[in-house]
């Protein structure tokens, strides 16, 4: 009979594999920051991305990420279009798999990272939107 995890145990993994746009955004300003991959299509690439970031397609995830990131134990934090796609839960799935043992997935994707008001670069530029209320409280 399987064991079902106690709720501690579900929410401590949780919050090691998945980080958040604010929590992200201050592991970079400390210097700390991950590697982080878009796992997008090239079009949505193109159209705007967290500025840093390393494209990989998802499709293409494990034959280039070797030649992106060799070491298995890396600090890896992966993306996608937004909460209703699941291609990051993939990419960190297929990661997994491959060995690397620190991958984590960005709650909301580039979506949430966007309407938080954080930095976005694209094919023209560099912006900045007001965050969102309903993603980012200002109060």
């Amino acid at each position: 009979m399987e064991k079902t995890p106690s709720a501690a145990d579900f929410f401590a993994a949780k919050l090691r594999f998945e980080t958040d746009p604010a929590d992200l955004a201050a592991e970079r300003s400390r210097g700390a920051g991950p590697l982080i991959i878009d796992v997008r299509s090239d079009a949505s690439w193109s159209a705007g991305r967290i500025p840093g970031a390393v494209h990989i397609v998802g499709a293409d995830l494990g034959t280039r990420i070797a030649e992106v990131e060799p070491d298995r134990d890396a600090d890896i934090v992966v993306y996608c279009w937004g909460p209703g796609c699941n291609g990051s839960t993939r990419a960190a799935l297929a990661l997994s798999r491959l060995g690397y043992s620190r991958v984590r997935e960005l709650i909301g994707g580039f979506e949430y990272w966007a309407r938080e008001g954080f930095a976005v670069v694209s094919d023209t530029g560099r912006t900045r939107r007001a965050p969102d209320p309903l993603t980012a409280p200002t109060t």
